[in-house]
């Protein structure tokens, strides 16, 4: 046994995980053959032929389709305005509820509201932290209109079972792949599975263009739908047929040239960089699950995992201590950060949004309470306690690391894991030195209390 480093020992590595780097000449050298073409964007804001954007747009809009065999895909400048984009073509109208989930990037559930949408939140599974169908299906009312899928971290969702539900109610399913791109559920790529999926090119992402965006479907219409809400749709609408004007009131939510140029070379590199990570995370799951009070994702026969971050659960019966001071200790004996991707490890992901305050006082459009106050007589609830899976996850199991990634090695992971184990090795220094620690303060405190009352 050796002396933790938050007490005082040496710690297990001192050397500075290295940083990402995803841009290359490649990169490069697509920035300068657009440069060198002064067409910096090539849509214009009205039908014909730059209605759906330069050479380099269509470009990468066809690299993206043909690699995973989606009929559509649509560029845009986030997967935020994805999200909107995909809910406005879906159709969604003032009232209509749309469930989402609790835990992910605040869009995947505000992006019914830009339309008047009502996000209703469901809970998770706490294997793959992904919608659970059963509490999917236990909100569904007559006013559900879509559900909004999260592949969160790069699991993939229960899409037989969700599907399932939607198809026997007449729901639209809308994916949020932002985290997953690659990822396959029993055969079938994530994003193209419900009707209508989003991915990102997010600085932070597997292959980014800083900002960025794609949508994507196997429906014409919605996929028509979707450029018309790209591109200013009120001033394309009649050149391409549309008769029903709901929703195609757009905007500017289109990719540059630039960003579509460097999106082609990056779309080479994601089966490189989905093997470096699961090759990571295999090894790290074999090392982490021998560890008694920690539960490592399994993932399904014929289902793949992106590792867009790794998840870990901690059970803070079985170690004694709680989840933050066990973490502190793991990073403790490795190098301190030097930002987000070299952070060995983080607690809790994001707080369940509807504890937010939006929904907790119920204002989001104007300030009169729309859309929540739309369906007369219906009381949304919000409160703490409605979905307690995600709950849990997040006060006191979920721990998550962004180390497994390119262009880290399997060494990398050892000393990774041997900090757990270390730490796990010495729970009872850990434990018995922040109780002693604890016990002082209240000593302490109780003497000040003793004073005052003389």
């Amino acid at each position: 046994m050796s002396k933790l480093a938050i007490l005082g020992g040496e710690p297990v590595r001192k050397k500075a995980f290295l940083e990402r780097k995803s841009m290359g000449e490649a990169e490069l050298q697509a920035v300068k053959r657009v440069l060198d073409s002064d067409v910096l964007s090539g849509f214009i804001g009205a039908a014909g032929s730059q209605f759906s954007g330069g050479k380099e747009v269509r470009r990468f809009e066809d690299a993206w389709a043909t690699k995973f065999g989606f009929k559509h895909a649509i560029s845009v400048n986030s997967a935020s305005t994805g999200l909107m984009t995909a809910i406005g073509a879906a159709g969604i109208e003032p009232g209509n509820e749309v469930i989402v989930s609790p835990y992910s990037m605040s869009v995947s559930a505000t992006a019914a509201l830009f339309y008047g949408g009502i996000p209703v939140f469901a809970d998770l599974d706490p294997n793959s932290i992904c919608l659970d169908p059963k509490s999917i299906e236990s909100r569904i009312t007559e006013r559900t209109k879509a559900i909004i899928v999260v592949h969160l971290l790069g699991h993939p969702a229960n899409m037989d079972a969700i599907m399932g539900v939607a198809k026997s109610r007449g729901l639209l399913v809308i994916e949020d792949a932002a985290q997953a791109p690659g990822v396959l559920y029993k055969g079938c790529y994530v994003g193209g599975i419900g009707d209508i999926g989003c991915f990102s090119l997010n600085y932070h992402k597997h292959i980014h263009t800083g900002e960025g965006g794609i949508v994507v479907t196997n429906n014409d219409e919605i996929a028509l739908r979707a450029r018309l809400i790209r591109n200013h749709g009120e001033n394309a609408y009649e050149a391409y047929g549309v008769e029903d004007l709901s929703n195609v009131i757009g905007s500017n939510y289109r990719l540059t040239e630039l960003q579509a140029a460097i999106a082609t070379e990056q779309l080479k590199k994601l089966d490189d960089i989905l093997l470096r990570r699961r090759e990571l995370a295999s090894y790290l799951t074999t090392r982490l699950e021998a560890i008694n009070g920690l539960t490592l994702q399994k993932v399904p026969v014929h289902h793949t995992h992106a590792y867009y971050m790794f998840p870990i659960l901690y059970n803070e019966t079985v170690f004694g201590v709680g989840r933050s001071l066990f973490l502190k200790a793991v990073s403790a004996e490795l190098p301190k950060p030097t930002s987000w991707e070299t952070t060995p490890l983080a607690e809790g992901y994001v707080k369940p949004l509807y504890l937010n305050q939006i929904y907790q006082k119920k204002i989001a459009i104007g300030r009169k309470g729309f859309p929540f106050n739309y369906n007369k007589g219906v009381e949304y609830d919000y409160s703490k306690g409605i979905c307690p899976v995600v709950e849990r996850l997040y006060e006191k199991e979920l721990m998550y690391s962004p180390l497994v990634r390119e262009p880290l090695t399997i060494q990398d992971m050892k000393d990774f894991a041997d900090a757990f184990e270390k730490v796990a090795d010495n729970i009872d220094e850990l434990r018995d030195n922040f109780v002693l620690e604890e016990s002082q303060v209240y000593d302490a405190i109780a003497a000040i209390n003793e004073t005052e009352k003389k």
